[in-house]
């Protein structure tokens, strides 16, 4: 009896581990990579043609953004205040991504990605996470940042060494 017992409870085991693993199969990153795609090209679209609340629909309401000037780090609310004045100009900003890489956790609820951007600035790289909520994804944090050559460091420290040195300033109290 003890034997069957045994087998009874090896094989529930199995039967648990086999419907786990279908459970996290079941995820088609295809298709969810498609859609966070078209989040992203119409975030962007979004803000090229000043459609301030397309654009921000697109984020969680506890969403972060950093731009490229250090003291750029605003949750959703200070960046709304700091982009309004650009959308009702009737022109924000206007970034193409030229390639993305776009990463889906297992069980499909959050995602990664990292972008190259084609910019009034030059190329920039934008990177963040999105989350799948109520079955929609929503940028969760970006992160814009310029783009340097290695060959170009010691120019842009020296261009920003004086900048720098007074922005640290409030951190080394």
């Amino acid at each position: 009896m003890k034997f069957y017992s045994l087998l009874f409870i090896m094989l529930l085991v199995v039967s648990c581990s086999i419907n786990e693993e279908k459970k996290v199969n079941k995820v088609n990153t295809i298709s969810e990579k498609e859609a966070i795609e078209t989040v992203l090209l119409n975030w962007h679209k979004n803000a090229s043609e000043a459609n301030f609340d397309a654009y921000f629909n697109a984020m969680s309401d506890k969403s972060i953004f950093i731009g490229t000037d250090a003291s750029e780090n605003w949750n959703i609310e200070a960046f709304k205040n700091f982009s309004k004045p650009h959308f009702d100009k009737g022109k924000a900003w206007s970034f193409t991504a030229v390639d993305r890489n776009i990463y889906v956790d297992t069980e499909g609820n959050i995602a990664w990605f990292d972008e190259l951007l084609d910019t009034w600035m030059g190329i920039c790289r934008g990177s963040g996470v999105l989350k799948k909520t109520g079955g929609s994804w929503k940028i969760e944090h970006y992160v814009l940042s310029l783009t340097t050559p290695n060959d170009n460091i010691e120019v842009v420290k020296s261009i920003n060494a004086k900048h720098d040195s007074i922005f640290l300033k409030k951190f080394k109290k």
